[in-house]
C-alpha cells in the first residue's frame, strides 16, 4: 500500500531556481545520473534527429543532453517551476527545447509523434503504470523506441534507496520514494507487452566512483538489485 508520507513531487518544485546552480548535493546526484544513462541509452539509439520526449523532464538535464547530440527534445512535467526553470535554461544556452506541464497518463500529444520516449526516474512515482505505458505507445511512431529507469521492489532496493541515500547519505530528501511503488522487471515487462511495446534488454544502473566533489559517478552495472534501465520497441506498421 502507497504511503501518504512519501514520494514527495513537490520537492522538484522547491528546489527549481536552483536546478541548474550545481549548488544542492541531491541535485547534482540527478545531473551526474545523465552521463551514466547516456552511456547504455547511446548503444541502442542514435539521437541525432529524432523527435525526443523526455517524460517527467523535471528541470531539464536529460532533455539538455539529448539536444546536444542532435535530437528534437519535448520535456513534459507536473512540476510547474521546474519547467519554468528548464525554459529559462534553455533560453540562457540557446537551446530550442519545447517544455510542457502534464502527466504520463495523459499526455498532450497526438498519436505517433515522436521517433522516441525517455523516462527516467518517473516511473516508480506515478499513480497508473499502465495508463502511462500505454500513453508512451500511443505517442511513439511505428519502429519508435521506449528508454526508461526505475527501481526494483526488493529489500537490497529498500535499503539502497531509502536508508542509505535519503536517510544516511542525503543523496536524496526524505520522503522522496515510496517502496511500495517500486517495479519489478517482470511487472514492468508484463506492463509494456500489454500496451503493445516489445520488450528489449535490461541493465542495472548504479554508482562507479566518486568525483572532485565527492559525488558519485554513475553507469550501467551487471546488477539489476536496485534500479534497472532498459528498451522497448513499438513494432513498425506492417
Amino acid at each position: 500500500m502507497a504511503d501518504a508520507k512519501r514520494n514527495n513531487l513537490e520537492i522538484y518544485d522547491d528546489v527549481a531556481a536552483q536546478w541548474w546552480s550545481d549548488d544542492i548535493r541531491w541535485v547534482r546526484t540527478l545531473k551526474n545520473l545523465v552521463p551514466g544513462r547516456l552511456k547504455w541509452f547511446d548503444r541502442h539509439i542514435d539521437w541525432a534527429g529524432k523527435t525526443v520526449l523526455d517524460l517527467g523532464c523535471a528541470g531539464g538535464f536529460m532533455a539538455e543532453a539529448l539536444t546536444k547530440k542532435g535530437a528534437s527534445v519535448t520535456g513534459i512535467d507536473p512540476a510547474a517551476q521546474a519547467i519554468e526553470a528548464a525554459r529559462a535554461r534553455a533560453s540562457a544556452v540557446g537551446q530550442s527545447i519545447r517544455y510542457d506541464v502534464g502527466v504520463g497518463e495523459a499526455l498532450p500529444y497526438a498519436d505517433a509523434s515522436f521517433d522516441a520516449v525517455v523516462c527516467v526516474d518517473v516511473l516508480e512515482h506515478v499513480t497508473d503504470l499502465a495508463k502511462v505505458v500505454a500513453e508512451v505507445a500511443r505517442v511513439l511512431k511505428p519502429g519508435g523506441m521506449f528508454l526508461y529507469d526505475t527501481i526494483n521492489r526488493n529489500w537490497v532496493a529498500r535499503l539502497a534507496t531509502i536508508t542509505v541515500a535519503e536517510d544516511i547519505l542525503g543523496l536524496l530528501p526524505k520522503g522522496t520514494h515510496d517502496p511500495a511503488m517500486f517495479i519489478k522487471p517482470h511487472e514492468l515487462s508484463d506492463a509494456l507487452m500489454q500496451a503493445g511495446l516489445q520488450v528489449g534488454p535490461t541493465t542495472g544502473l548504479g554508482p562507479r566512483g566518486i568525483n572532485r566533489r565527492v559525488d558519485f559517478v554513475f553507469g550501467p552495472l551487471p546488477l539489476r538489485s536496485v534500479i534497472y534501465m532498459g528498451v522497448a520497441d513499438k513494432p513498425s506498421a506492417t
